[in-house]
């Protein structure tokens, strides 16, 4: 099957990444490399994070749990103050906004599928400063909205629902391996964004028509 529509992860493919904050806020507070994400991991589904981007937690009430969390593997973590540098590194990438504009004008569908938390503020629930980017998609999934977060298979399931396409007509962007292998156990395009240039070429030749030049 060709394919008829485009899913893209926020943060760390449309958005830098926040992987890259929570690893300069490591260095910043000579935290060990990577022991924030093992902390997140280890936490699983019930912990704080993973609550967090359900919506079953707003920020305010994450970072107490949060830090706990942390603190039980020897990691003090001041969770307002990395909340406020992921927010801060959560800057569009250009090129990628010109790639879906592209995308879009060949007539295929394009959605965003990001694992995003409920906003402190009344009435708001924005993918960490993602919500004035959703002019540029024809179908939003944010995590925190529909109560599932990335990797559970049901979430692509339901984008894919949302473009009213197959999985098998849908490639996927995300920047982190372990959300894409169930998109593409279902049967999805896959393509693991390290690098922006890289990325949209492979999704270019994919395509059969040019996202950068």
């Amino acid at each position: 099957m060709s394919i008829e529509g485009v899913v893209f992860d926020i943060g760390g493919v449309v958005q830098d990444s926040p992987l890259h904050a929570i690893a300069r806020y490591e260095r910043e507070h000579r935290i060990e490399p990577g022991s924030i994400n093992r902390a997140v991991v280890e936490a699983g589904e019930r912990g704080a994070w993973a609550r967090l981007e359900r919506g079953e937690l707003t920020v305010a009430a994450f970072c107490a749990p949060f830090e706990a969390e942390c603190g039980t593997r020897g990691v003090a973590v001041d969770a307002q103050r990395l909340m406020a540098a992921i927010a801060d590194a959560s800057v569009p990438r250009p090129r990628m906004l010109e790639a879906i504009r592209r995308i879009r004008a060949r007539g295929l569908g394009v959605a965003a599928l990001t694992n995003n938390w409920v906003s402190d503020t009344p009435g708001s629930a924005p993918a960490r400063g993602a919500r004035a980017l959703w002019e540029h998609f024809d179908v939003v999934v944010e995590s925190a909205v529909v109560g599932l977060r990335k990797p559970d298979p049901r979430i692509y399931s339901l984008v894919c629902e949302k473009l009213a396409l197959a999985p098998a007509c849908v490639a996927f962007l995300d920047d982190i391996g372990r959300n894409l292998k169930p998109a593409r156990e279902l049967g999805m395009a896959t393509i693991k964004v390290d690098e922006p240039h890289a990325a949209l070429s492979e999704l270019g030749a994919l395509l059969g028509f040019d996202l950068i030049g």
